[in-house]
Protein backbone atom coordinates (compact mmCIF):
# COMPACT_ATOMS: atom_id res chain seq x y z
CA UNK A 1 0.00 0.00 0.00
CA UNK A 2 1.39 3.82 -0.47
CA UNK A 3 0.33 6.88 0.79
CA UNK A 4 0.83 9.59 -1.74
CA UNK A 5 0.74 13.12 -0.09
CA UNK A 6 1.31 11.75 3.80
CA UNK A 7 4.50 11.50 5.82
CA UNK A 8 4.14 9.89 9.07
CA UNK A 9 5.90 11.39 12.35
CA UNK A 10 6.78 9.03 15.54
CA UNK A 11 6.65 11.28 19.14
CA UNK A 12 9.74 9.60 21.17
CA UNK A 13 11.25 12.29 22.95
CA UNK A 14 9.51 11.62 26.05
CA UNK A 15 11.11 11.30 29.35
CA UNK A 16 8.32 8.45 30.75
CA UNK A 17 8.68 9.69 34.17
CA UNK A 18 5.62 7.60 35.35
CA UNK A 19 7.60 4.47 34.02
CA UNK A 20 10.95 5.11 36.05
CA UNK A 21 12.86 3.83 37.06
CA UNK A 22 12.84 1.58 34.45
CA UNK A 23 13.11 4.62 31.97
CA UNK A 24 16.88 5.46 33.90
CA UNK A 25 18.30 2.84 31.36
CA UNK A 26 15.94 3.32 28.31
CA UNK A 27 13.98 5.51 27.22
CA UNK A 28 10.00 4.79 27.07
CA UNK A 29 10.02 4.54 22.86
CA UNK A 30 13.12 1.76 23.42
CA UNK A 31 11.74 -0.61 25.95
CA UNK A 32 10.11 -3.58 24.77
CA UNK A 33 6.98 -5.71 24.26
CA UNK A 34 6.90 -9.01 22.99
CA UNK A 35 10.94 -7.92 22.78
CA UNK A 36 10.42 -5.48 20.24
CA UNK A 37 10.75 -1.94 21.22
CA UNK A 38 8.07 0.04 21.16
CA UNK A 39 9.48 2.74 18.43
CA UNK A 40 9.78 -0.85 16.41
CA UNK A 41 6.17 -1.84 16.24
CA UNK A 42 4.90 1.73 15.73
CA UNK A 43 7.45 2.26 12.64
CA UNK A 44 6.62 -1.64 10.76
CA UNK A 45 3.23 -0.21 11.92
CA UNK A 46 3.61 2.79 9.60
CA UNK A 47 5.48 0.96 7.07
CA UNK A 48 2.52 -1.66 6.49
CA UNK A 49 1.03 1.66 4.73
CA UNK A 50 3.85 2.81 2.46
CA UNK A 51 5.33 4.74 4.66
CA UNK A 52 9.58 4.13 5.13
CA UNK A 53 12.56 5.70 5.17
CA UNK A 54 13.90 8.89 6.02
CA UNK A 55 11.67 10.85 3.18
CA UNK A 56 8.56 9.53 4.38
CA UNK A 57 8.96 8.59 8.09
CA UNK A 58 10.53 10.77 11.08
CA UNK A 59 10.99 9.96 14.53
CA UNK A 60 12.00 12.72 17.23
CA UNK A 61 13.86 12.26 20.01
CA UNK A 62 15.11 14.03 23.33
CA UNK A 63 15.34 12.29 26.43
CA UNK A 64 18.49 9.84 25.86
CA UNK A 65 18.25 11.07 22.56
CA UNK A 66 22.26 9.03 21.84
CA UNK A 67 19.95 5.68 22.32
CA UNK A 68 17.02 6.15 20.25
CA UNK A 69 19.53 8.02 17.67
CA UNK A 70 21.32 5.05 17.45
CA UNK A 71 18.73 2.22 17.47
CA UNK A 72 16.87 4.54 14.71
CA UNK A 73 19.71 4.74 12.36
CA UNK A 74 18.88 5.45 8.78
CA UNK A 75 15.53 4.20 8.67
CA UNK A 76 14.03 7.69 9.66
CA UNK A 77 14.54 10.96 9.35
CA UNK A 78 15.50 12.19 13.39
CA UNK A 79 14.65 15.41 14.67
CA UNK A 80 16.75 15.74 18.16
CA UNK A 81 15.02 18.38 20.60
CA UNK A 82 18.61 19.49 22.22
CA UNK A 83 16.98 21.48 25.11
CA UNK A 84 14.32 18.84 26.07
CA UNK A 85 11.32 17.54 25.03
CA UNK A 86 8.88 20.09 22.84
CA UNK A 87 5.70 18.28 23.88
CA UNK A 88 3.37 16.92 21.08
CA UNK A 89 3.12 19.94 19.15
CA UNK A 90 6.12 21.46 19.75
CA UNK A 91 7.57 18.29 18.05
CA UNK A 92 5.92 18.27 15.13
CA UNK A 93 6.42 22.37 14.35
CA UNK A 94 9.99 21.39 14.99
CA UNK A 95 9.50 18.78 11.64
CA UNK A 96 7.43 21.60 9.66
CA UNK A 97 9.87 22.26 6.82
CA UNK A 98 10.28 18.71 6.69
CA UNK A 99 6.48 17.77 6.43
CA UNK A 100 6.73 20.56 3.74
CA UNK A 101 2.95 21.00 2.69
CA UNK A 102 1.50 17.31 3.50
CA UNK A 103 -0.59 15.51 5.39
CA UNK A 104 0.63 13.66 8.82
CA UNK A 105 0.08 10.87 10.50
CA UNK A 106 1.38 11.46 13.88
CA UNK A 107 1.79 8.43 16.45
CA UNK A 108 3.16 8.07 19.88
CA UNK A 109 5.96 5.61 19.92
CA UNK A 110 4.45 4.38 24.03
CA UNK A 111 1.40 3.27 21.84
CA UNK A 112 0.68 -0.52 22.36
CA UNK A 113 -2.43 -1.00 19.43
CA UNK A 114 -3.51 -5.03 18.91
CA UNK A 115 -6.45 -5.11 16.24
CA UNK A 116 -8.92 -7.62 16.34
CA UNK A 117 -9.98 -8.03 12.55
CA UNK A 118 -10.98 -10.97 10.36
CA UNK A 119 -8.69 -12.46 8.40
CA UNK A 120 -4.97 -11.47 7.36
CA UNK A 121 -5.84 -7.66 7.84
CA UNK A 122 -5.28 -8.36 11.79
CA UNK A 123 -2.11 -9.61 11.10
CA UNK A 124 -0.71 -7.35 8.26
CA UNK A 125 0.91 -4.19 10.33
CA UNK A 126 -0.39 -0.84 8.95
CA UNK A 127 -4.34 -2.50 8.58
CA UNK A 128 -5.67 -1.64 12.14
CA UNK A 129 -4.87 2.31 11.11
CA UNK A 130 -5.49 2.19 7.47
CA UNK A 131 -9.42 4.01 8.17
CA UNK A 132 -7.50 6.69 9.18
CA UNK A 133 -6.35 7.33 6.00
CA UNK A 134 -9.06 5.92 4.04
CA UNK A 135 -11.43 8.12 1.75
CA UNK A 136 -9.65 11.51 3.79
CA UNK A 137 -9.52 14.95 1.57
CA UNK A 138 -6.57 16.17 3.38
CA UNK A 139 -9.46 18.52 5.07
CA UNK A 140 -10.05 17.17 8.58
CA UNK A 141 -8.17 16.10 11.60
CA UNK A 142 -8.79 12.50 12.26
CA UNK A 143 -8.34 10.73 15.86
CA UNK A 144 -7.95 7.13 16.26
CA UNK A 145 -10.27 6.09 19.57
CA UNK A 146 -11.59 3.38 21.78
CA UNK A 147 -14.14 3.36 23.90
CA UNK A 148 -13.40 4.37 27.86
CA UNK A 149 -12.33 2.12 30.17
CA UNK A 150 -15.00 1.17 32.88
CA UNK A 151 -15.13 4.35 35.21
CA UNK A 152 -14.04 6.71 33.00
CA UNK A 153 -15.13 9.37 30.42
CA UNK A 154 -13.92 9.70 27.08
CA UNK A 155 -12.42 13.00 26.50
CA UNK A 156 -13.85 13.29 22.80
CA UNK A 157 -17.46 12.86 22.09
CA UNK A 158 -16.95 9.71 24.91
CA UNK A 159 -14.41 8.42 23.26
CA UNK A 160 -10.93 8.53 24.26
CA UNK A 161 -7.35 8.99 21.80
CA UNK A 162 -5.84 5.71 20.89
CA UNK A 163 -2.36 7.11 19.83
CA UNK A 164 -2.50 7.97 16.12
CA UNK A 165 -4.08 11.18 14.55
CA UNK A 166 -3.83 12.43 11.11
CA UNK A 167 -3.27 16.26 10.59
CA UNK A 168 -3.70 17.95 7.58
CA UNK A 169 -1.43 20.77 6.36
CA UNK A 170 -3.48 23.74 7.08
CA UNK A 171 -3.47 22.71 10.90
CA UNK A 172 0.47 21.89 10.78
CA UNK A 173 2.20 24.81 8.90
CA UNK A 174 0.81 27.44 11.76
CA UNK A 175 2.68 24.89 14.33
CA UNK A 176 5.88 26.15 15.98
CA UNK A 177 8.62 24.18 17.72
CA UNK A 178 7.36 26.19 21.25
CA UNK A 179 6.77 23.27 23.96
CA UNK A 180 2.85 22.47 23.75
CA UNK A 181 0.38 19.81 23.51
CA UNK A 182 -1.56 18.86 20.51
CA UNK A 183 -4.73 18.72 22.38
CA UNK A 184 -4.49 22.41 22.55
CA UNK A 185 -3.21 23.44 19.50
CA UNK A 186 -4.87 20.85 16.68
CA UNK A 187 -7.41 18.30 18.28
CA UNK A 188 -9.91 21.31 19.80
CA UNK A 189 -9.90 23.71 17.71
CA UNK A 190 -10.45 21.03 14.96
CA UNK A 191 -13.10 19.86 17.27
CA UNK A 192 -14.62 23.10 17.98
CA UNK A 193 -14.72 23.90 13.98
CA UNK A 194 -16.41 20.63 13.16
CA UNK A 195 -13.64 19.43 11.47
CA UNK A 196 -12.42 16.41 14.20
CA UNK A 197 -13.22 13.12 12.34
CA UNK A 198 -12.78 10.05 15.31
CA UNK A 199 -12.19 6.59 14.02
CA UNK A 200 -13.06 3.73 16.08
CA UNK A 201 -9.87 1.55 16.26
CA UNK A 202 -11.63 -2.36 16.52
CA UNK A 203 -9.67 -3.92 18.95
CA UNK A 204 -6.92 -3.11 22.14
CA UNK A 205 -5.02 0.22 22.55
CA UNK A 206 -2.76 0.31 26.07
CA UNK A 207 -0.93 3.59 27.09
CA UNK A 208 2.31 1.59 28.43
CA UNK A 209 2.98 5.15 30.30
CA UNK A 210 3.20 2.89 33.46
CA UNK A 211 4.63 -0.39 34.78
CA UNK A 212 0.89 -1.72 35.31
CA UNK A 213 0.13 -1.14 32.03
CA UNK A 214 3.62 -1.87 30.67
CA UNK A 215 3.45 -5.22 32.17
CA UNK A 216 -0.09 -5.52 30.81
CA UNK A 217 0.59 -4.37 27.19
CA UNK A 218 3.58 -7.05 27.35
CA UNK A 219 1.30 -10.23 28.79
CA UNK A 220 -1.24 -9.12 26.08
CA UNK A 221 1.03 -9.28 23.38
CA UNK A 222 2.96 -12.42 23.91
CA UNK A 223 2.00 -13.77 27.53
CA UNK A 224 4.60 -17.44 27.50
CA UNK A 225 7.11 -15.64 24.98
CA UNK A 226 10.99 -17.29 25.57
CA UNK A 227 13.29 -15.63 23.53
CA UNK A 228 15.51 -18.42 21.93
CA UNK A 229 18.15 -17.32 23.22
CA UNK A 230 17.51 -16.89 27.03
CA UNK A 231 19.20 -19.39 29.25
CA UNK A 232 16.26 -20.71 31.05
CA UNK A 233 16.57 -23.53 34.26
CA UNK A 234 13.69 -22.52 36.71
CA UNK A 235 10.22 -22.21 35.38
CA UNK A 236 9.03 -19.37 33.81
CA UNK A 237 4.77 -19.22 33.62
CA UNK A 238 2.50 -16.35 31.15
CA UNK A 239 5.79 -14.17 31.09
CA UNK A 240 8.08 -12.41 28.50
CA UNK A 241 11.89 -13.91 28.75
CA UNK A 242 14.12 -11.09 26.76
CA UNK A 243 17.17 -12.54 24.56
CA UNK A 244 19.87 -13.22 26.54
CA UNK A 245 18.05 -13.53 29.93
CA UNK A 246 19.16 -16.02 32.68
CA UNK A 247 16.34 -17.36 34.35
CA UNK A 248 17.45 -19.64 37.42
CA UNK A 249 14.53 -19.30 39.44
CA UNK A 250 10.93 -18.36 39.06
CA UNK A 251 8.77 -16.49 37.20
CA UNK A 252 4.94 -15.47 36.79
CA UNK A 253 3.22 -12.81 34.28
CA UNK A 254 6.45 -10.83 34.58
CA UNK A 255 8.51 -9.01 32.24
CA UNK A 256 12.18 -10.11 32.36
CA UNK A 257 14.38 -7.97 29.50
CA UNK A 258 17.24 -8.77 27.66
CA UNK A 259 19.84 -9.44 29.42
CA UNK A 260 18.31 -10.01 32.95
CA UNK A 261 19.08 -12.13 35.57
CA UNK A 262 16.53 -14.08 37.86
CA UNK A 263 18.83 -16.60 40.29
CA UNK A 264 17.82 -19.33 41.40
CA UNK A 265 16.96 -17.89 44.94
CA UNK A 266 14.09 -15.76 43.33
CA UNK A 267 10.44 -15.95 42.69
CA UNK A 268 8.86 -13.33 40.80
CA UNK A 269 5.58 -12.80 39.59
CA UNK A 270 3.86 -9.64 38.42
CA UNK A 271 6.94 -7.28 38.31
CA UNK A 272 9.64 -6.20 35.58
CA UNK A 273 13.22 -7.13 35.95
CA UNK A 274 16.39 -5.68 34.51
CA UNK A 275 19.73 -6.25 35.15
CA UNK A 276 20.73 -8.12 37.91
CA UNK A 277 18.62 -6.42 40.75
CA UNK A 278 16.38 -3.99 39.34
CA UNK A 279 12.54 -4.84 39.77
CA UNK A 280 9.82 -2.86 39.16
CA UNK A 281 6.37 -4.37 40.48
CA UNK A 282 3.61 -3.25 38.49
Amino acid sequence: MTTPGVCAIILAAGEGQRLRPLTTLLPKALCPVGNIALLDHALHRVAGLGLQGPSSVAVNAAYLATQVVTHVGDRAHLSVEPDGPLGTSGGVGRLRDWIAGRGVLVGNADAYLAAELAGAGGREPGKDIAALLDGWTGDTVRMLTTEPAPGRTGEFSGHCFAGFSLLPWSYVRDLTPAFADLVRTVWRPAEAAGELELVAFPGTYIDTGTPADYLRANLHAAAGLVDATATVTGTTTASVIGPGATVAGHVTRSVIWPGATVTAAESLTGVIRAGTTLTVPA
